[in-house]
């Protein structure tokens, strides 16, 4: 097969399935499968029209991946807003799909990567902000997945541990991003605990529950950001608080502490707290220490500056921060690399007095934010700082 004629096609073919109406990244994904049969199959029998062959298959994928993704959403249209406590009643192949997905022959972030694109439904730009990494990164990962598992079998289904760790990225994007999804990572989670007794299993669901439970005050009725402190803790889901403490209590009574467990300790610390000032910032930080132990994540690191912040006061929150080795300004944008970093400094520097500096940051966290909601609220924070110094 001629590998550069190959890439000689792929634009065109790629132009051709966008005007018939295909969203770039989707087309993009058909076009790569069609290169994987391409490479599979040319060399034995070339086709006659490289280009019409090409268009062919790749629409035919194109319709294949929508029809999956509308038959998912249909799925998750079925699941209630909030997800029921207790077992769930309802089972289907979804979480069968994402331990196939996370076969043995990928490594664990291919895996993720994959699954989250092939079953979440998520998009590489999607993926990519999750895992930190460019774009263009993320779509080359996706890409050499697809082109490991084209020729396997799928009788080998990959561990526990990677499928939990795409249930709380599709949970994560399906609480803060713009597709809903967290409903349905409750629901495969709730399958998967009632299928294996882990603790770590237990402790996601816990996590899930305890931030889910809150979700509905995070934003404003105009779709502003609320912040936690801000929030009306009345309004708060205290069934689902209860269920997920309960659930966390029994999984780290068996003293196998894994990351999802922490994580929900800290959430459920802020859950126990009648107000903001009330929250137990030492322990929250303990038990950040306890998690930066077994995950070496910079936005773990990143949380725990902000708690140190309220524990122990603005500048030991500061010197925590700049511990951090994506805390240098990044070459390419005289910016903080690290998703949040800039916003974190900034509050940190408000509270500190030090509200030029604020303003700054926040004006600075606004341009690299995630979404539009938080992109707003951080335009707001560095307006609100400004007037004041004017006056």
């Amino acid at each position: 097969m001629n590998e550069a004629l190959i890439r000689s096609l792929t634009p065109g073919v790629l132009g051709i399935l966008v005007r018939r109406g295909a969203d770039f990244a989707a087309a993009e994904d058909a076009v790569q499968d069609a290169l994987i049969e391409a490479v599979r199959g040319w060399p034995a029998d070339p086709p006659r029209d490289a280009k019409g062959w090409l268009v062919t298959v790749a629409w035919r994928k194109f319709l294949d991946a929508t029809r999956a993704d509308t038959a998912r959403r249909r799925r998750e249209d079925l699941v209630e807003e909030e997800p029921a406590p207790g077992p769930t009643a309802s089972v289907d192949d979804t979480l069968q799909l994402y331990f196939l997905c996370a076969h043995p022959s990928l490594t664990p972030s291919s895996a993720v990567a994959l699954t989250l694109r092939a079953v979440g439904g998520l998009t590489t730009r999607q993926i990519a902000q999750a895992y930190l990494v460019p774009e263009a990164t993320m779509a080359q990962r996706i890409s050499r997945a697809k082109r490991t598992v084209s020729g396997v079998r799928f009788d080998q289904p990959g561990d526990v541990a990677t499928v939990l760790r795409v249930l709380y990225l599709v949970f994560n994007e399906g609480y803060s991003g713009d597709v809903d999804l967290a409903a349905e990572a409750i629901r495969l989670t709730r399958q998967l605990a009632a299928a294996i007794d882990h603790p770590e299993v237990a402790g996601l669901l816990a996590l899930m529950l305890l931030h889910h439970a809150r979700r509905a005050t995070r934003t404003a009725p105009d779709g502003s950001l609320v912040p936690l402190a801000e929030q009306d803790r009345s309004r708060w889901d205290t069934k689902a608080i209860a269920e997920g403490v309960e659930i966390l209590q029994t999984a780290l009574a068996r003293d196998r502490l894994g990351e999802f467990q922490a994580q929900a300790a800290i959430a459920a610390l802020h859950a126990d707290a009648p107000t903001a000032e009330e929250t137990d910032w030492v322990q929250i930080v303990e038990w950040y220490d306890e998690l930066a132990g077994l995950t070496d994540s910079p936005v773990v690191r990143l949380n725990r500056a902000v708690a140190v912040g309220e524990a122990d006061g603005p500048r030991a929150g500061l010197a925590a921060l700049a511990e951090l080795d994506d805390s240098s300004p990044s070459s390419s944008s005289g910016g903080y690399s690290l998703p949040r970093h800039a916003a974190v400094a900034a509050y940190l520097h408000e509270r500190d007095g030090d509200l030029a500096t604020a303003a700054r940051l926040y004006a600075e966290a606004a341009h690299k934010a995630a979404n539009l909601a938080e992109r707003d609220y951080l335009t707001r924070q560095a307006a609100r700082l400004n007037t004041g110094r004017s006056h």
